[in-house]
This record gives C-alpha cells, sequence and structure tokens, in this order.
C-alpha cells in the first residue's frame, strides 16, 4: 500500500507552511534554492554586514546538497540531503530575510524549533542515502550565486513531485521528538 502524499507547489506561501504538521508526506514541485555550509556561512555574513543577497530567499525553500555531476541530458546527477544541524546557526538570520524553510535531514536543535514557530515556517526532512533516486526528481538546476564555491555553490533548482516529510511544523511539532503521534496525525 502507498501512502498518501499531498502535493504541493513551491514556493510556499505564509498560509501553507502554517498549516503543514509534522509527519505529513508531502511532494514537491516547483522551484527551490540549493545551499549547503560554505554558502549559508556567505549568506549570513553578507545579511551582517547589511548588504543584499543576489538572490532572493523571501518565501522560498532551502534544500542542504551537494549535486553529483549530471549525467548527459540530466540536470544533477545523485543529489540527496545532507545533515541538517550543520546549518542550524545560520537558520535565524535567514528566517528573518523571510526564508519559508529548509529540508535536509536529521534533527534540529531546540532553537531551530523555536525559530521556525516565530517565523512560521517549516523543515522537511528528504531520505538520505536516496540520492540517486532524489536527483531524478529535479527537472532543471542552474547555479546562480558564488560558483566559485563549485558543489557548494548556491543553486535554483526545480523540483518535480520530490518526496518529503514534515519533520518541524510551524507550531512546534516534530516528528523526530514526538513522531509516533504526528504519524497518527498525518
Amino acid at each position: 500500500m502507498t501512502a498518501e502524499r499531498t502535493r504541493l507547489v513551491t514556493p510556499l506561501s505564509a498560509e501553507q507552511a502554517r498549516a503543514l504538521r509534522a509527519g505529513t508526506r508531502l511532494l514537491l514541485s516547483g522551484p527551490a534554492l540549493v545551499a549547503r555550509d560554505a554558502a549559508h556561512r556567505r549568506m549570513v555574513e553578507w545579511l551582517a554586514a547589511g548588504r543584499d543577497l543576489p538572490f532572493d530567499v523571501a518565501g522560498q525553500l532551502i534544500y542542504y546538497a551537494g549535486p553529483t555531476p549530471a549525467r548527459p541530458g540530466k540536470p544533477v546527477g545523485s543529489m540527496g540531503p545532507t545533515t541538517s544541524g550543520r546549518m542550524d546557526r545560520y537558520v535565524a538570520p535567514l528566517l528573518e530575510a523571510g526564508l519559508r524553510g529548509m529540508i535536509g535531514k536529521g534533527e534540529r536543535s531546540a532553537e531551530v524549533r523555536e525559530l521556525l514557530v516565530k517565523h512560521g515556517a517549516v523543515y522537511l526532512a528528504a531520505t538520505g542515502g536516496a540520492g540517486a533516486l532524489l536527483g531524478e526528481r529535479i527537472s532543471s538546476s542552474a547555479t546562480i550565486a558564488w560558483p566559485e564555491l563549485g558543489p557548494e555553490a548556491v543553486l535554483r533548482i526545480t523540483f518535480d513531485n520530490f518526496p518529503v516529510l514534515v519533520a518541524c511544523d510551524a507550531v512546534g511539532g516534530d516528528l523526530y521528538r514526538n513522531g509516533q503521534e504526528a504519524w497518527r496525525r498525518s
């Protein structure tokens, strides 16, 4: 039996993000940003210096991932999630700049969970170890900032029925902490 998934088109509105609940299975279609540690560090440095980012994070999702080289005719190779906790220290300024949510793997800190509630944002979990399959759910990819960072440059991608779970919601639900309860509600 296949679990039912809610289909959502990105970017997510504030209302959509606030309505999502931990444990809900989603299929995302539409644009998102991709960034890892080095790009996050640079984004936060620019924001702290009062500089505008070379792209808008308002209303966007950031996927914590780094693609492998694309096969001929494909936009990306494997693109699995990276461990989200490494980005926890960068979350506050990005949410303040309007970021709607993040996609990665693993738990988030208590501080990040509180920030999600404060800003009405969500954290979505993608399946670790499934990068080759997840890469097939990305229909376009382009570097939009800091190409000198190589695989850690900021990308704009397009999801095509990309499977995720709502791991932490905007009302304090956390799949990692109260998973059985969240699964029953979804």
